[in-house]
């Protein structure tokens, strides 16, 4: 792929634009978050609770949300990207799949999903599951 000067020279701008932006938004800030306080996004197979999405203070992109899921539900489709991923099994069941090899585990354990590749959740129990997610890194176009 070849980018002209011209096109460089219009993207500097952009450039600086956002990494100002990130630079006034800061690393996290050391702080508590109570359960019920966080805000609830509901769609038709999950309930998200959002806790934090920021960086850290060396910059490595940083979110953490909880998840409830019913029975039999997956809260969307299989998928890939850039960033990593830790599930930490709260209560239920949780099929996960991570590039077609499929374990349940339960309350307590955990399972990590590496950058590109191809993984699923699901509710593999009989009762609701709930799990906080952690994700590591930040997509790159």
């Amino acid at each position: 792929m070849h980018i002209s000067r011209r096109n460089l020279a219009a993207l500097l701008p952009l450039l600086a634009q956002a990494q100002a932006q990130t630079q006034e938004q800061g690393p996290l800030k050391s702080q508590t978050w109570r359960f019920e306080d966080l805000p609830v996004k509901q769609n038709k197979t999950s309930k998200t609770r959002a806790v934090f999405n920021g960086a850290t203070s060396r910059g490595l992109g940083v979110e953490l949300h909880m998840t409830e899921i019913p029975a039999g539900e997956a809260p969307h489709g299989s998928h890939r990207h850039v960033h990593e991923e830790l599930v930490f099994v709260l209560e239920g069941t949780i099929e996960v799949d991570i590039e077609g090899h499929k374990s349940r585990i339960g309350p307590g354990s955990v399972a990590y999903m590496g950058t590109n590749e191809e993984h699923g959740l699901r509710n593999a129990g009989t009762t609701p599951a709930r799990y906080y997610l952690f994700t590591l890194g930040r997509e790159k176009a």
